[in-house]
């Protein structure tokens, strides 16, 4: 029996962390609409409908779903492709559906095969991007939107080259306005008085002082006024015309479109992915370590992106950044998800002028606050001390997800993982000690627990080397599985080359381990397989 969550229960810290995470994602939302070639306001209602609608159905306590910029590309091509923003909704809608089928046939359980130190690579990589794509936005060069994580950008730089160029663009307002904002965030939660104010985030003082420190610029008619290309640039309805006009919905003509099909299921494939992905993480960082039933979460996902779709929102994934923010501010439930979707919905109802108001710059020192938290030094050094097996893989993964993109990097890790744990199999699927062999020595070769078909070229490399005339024990009184072709191998062994070559084979442990049993005086043993 499922237990039932107390949503309330942690209201305090949930609902400061829903308030740093609706200040995080709100540039984020408007940012991927506008890279994805999709109306603007399309991204927020899929941040708003990933908050509350995802939020509640979703058993994950801190993951937190909205637009991803992982299926910016995927969009902005399909909208070009379809050739109009309604046909693309539909293509959601498919998605949306085949997703919430997958969470039925019980498809986000393969999130268990994801190794901890390549779901670990990814959080430092993106940590990584975070922190460097921030740096342009800390300086008041704004030409790269606010969200982008992949390497190659819109505006022909990359993440590196970009650092460049910033040198000639640095406006001193925004600077300055970063600089407080990071003395805010990293002091406020040093002070027990201050930090007792659980309503009060250090990010919201953060955000609210670089707004009075613009304004008092503004308003001074200073140089070091921050504008409008480096504000938040949230669409202000002046009718209820045109805010009627926000909800777009989807071409049912088009459900005979073969390629809507295709970017549905695309879609979906790839969402899906992240989202196991981020769930993974987001489980990874939760303090009192619980599990997220990925299941439940895919259905949730799909549901989020059929209302989405309906309603002319994008499609969405749960989401590393505002998950990263979510579990940094110190959220305790899913509330805090709830939280930040409601207040995305009311605030662009109700004040997004004063939402304009938000220098780039502020939001860009909690970012990088939450990128260095996720790259902190101290975990590649962890994961250096665990050996090269958790080490490469790991390292492999930061440096993918940083050049590639989130997928490519993990699939890589993920790749590597696998080749080492082939060439461990390799290496510990038996020991064979055989120093300095002498006549009249006897040869043991100890299968470990585990033999699967990868050892059979190791084995046999092993049982041709074994000299005339000798004696062999082969022990598997450890192991508890082995393979057939290995099984195979062994059989013929004995029976064939063995008698062959005088080779006495004493088998041991197969009884207990393959349902086999051994009978004959030593060098004239065989298989027997109980029926």
């Amino acid at each position: 029996m499922t237990k039932k969550i107390n949503l309330f229960a942690n209201l305090k810290s949930d609902f400061a962390s829903g308030l740093v995470v609706f200040l995080v994602a709100l540039p984020l939302c408007l940012g991927i609409a506008l890279a994805s070639g999709a109306p603007l306001f399309s991204g927020i209602i899929a941040g708003i409908v990933g908050g509350i609608v995802v939020g509640y159905l979703s058993k994950s306590h801190l993951s937190v779903s909205g637009p991803a910029a992982g299926l910016t590309a995927i969009v902005l091509v399909a909208i070009t492709d379809l050739g109009s923003f309604n046909a693309f909704l539909l293509a959601g809608l498919i998605a949306g559906g085949i997703q919430l089928l997958l969470g039925f046939i019980k498809a986000g359980s393969i999130s268990n095969y994801f190794p901890t130190n390549v779901i670990e690579g990814m959080l430092a990589g993106i940590g990584v991007i975070i922190f460097l794509k921030q740096i342009p936005h800390a300086f008041g060069y704004d030409k790269d939107y606010e969200g982008d994580l992949a390497f190659n950008q819109p505006d022909g730089q990359n993440t590196f080259t970009e650092l460049f160029s910033v040198l000639g663009h640095v406006q001193l307002g925004a600077l300055l306005i970063t600089i407080v904002s990071l003395f805010i965030l990293i002091v406020w939660d040093k002070i027990p008085a201050l930090k007792k104010l659980k309503l009060v985030p250090s990010a919201l003082v953060a955000v609210f002082v670089g707004v009075l420190i613009n304004e008092y610029f503004i308003q001074s008619g200073s140089n070091l006024a921050v504008l409008d290309n480096h504000l938040v640039k949230l669409p202000v309805p002046t009718s209820l015309e045109e805010l009627g006009a926000i909800i777009v919905t989807p071409d049912f003509s088009a459900i005979t479109n073969s390629k809507v099909w295709i970017v549905g299921i695309t879609i979906a494939v790839v969402a899906s992915i992240e989202t196991l992905l981020c769930i993974e993480a987001a489980d990874r960082m939760d303090e009192q370590k619980r599990y997220t039933d990925t299941n439940v979460e895919l259905k949730a996902q799909g549901i989020g992106n059929i209302i989405s779709s309906l309603l002319g929102g994008l499609p969405m994934t749960s989401v590393v950044v505002r998950t990263t923010a979510n579990n940094t501010a110190g959220a305790k439930s899913k509330m805090s998800a709830i939280i930040h979707g409601v207040l995305l919905l009311i605030s662009v109802l109700a004040i997004p002028v004063l939402l304009n108001k938000i220098p780039l710059a502020t939001l860009a020192a909690i970012l990088l606050l939450i990128g260095y938290k996720l790259a902190n030094p101290s975990k590649i050094k962890h994961f250096w001390e665990k050996g090269k097996y958790q080490f490469i893989p790991f390292i492999a993964t930061v440096i993918a997800v940083v050049f590639t993109d989130l997928l490519k990097g993990v699939a890589l890790g993920i790749i590597i993982s696998i080749i080492f744990i082939m060439k461990g199999n390799l290496q510990r699927a038996y020991k064979f000690r055989k120093e300095e062999y002498k006549d009249g020595d006897i040869i043991h070769i100890d299968l470990a627990q585990e033999v699967s078909f990868l050892n059979k070229a190791a084995i046999k490399q092993t049982l041709s080397s074994i000299p005339e005339n000798s004696k062999v024990i082969i022990n598997a009184s450890d192991t508890v599985y082995i393979a057939h072709d290995v099984l195979d191998l062994i059989k013929e062994f004995k029976k064939i080359r063995a008698k062959d070559e005088n080779i006495k084979v004493k088998l041991e442990g197969f009884k207990k381990a393959y349902n086999l049993i051994e009978t004959g005086e030593e060098g004239k043993h065989v298989f027997i397989e109980h029926k």
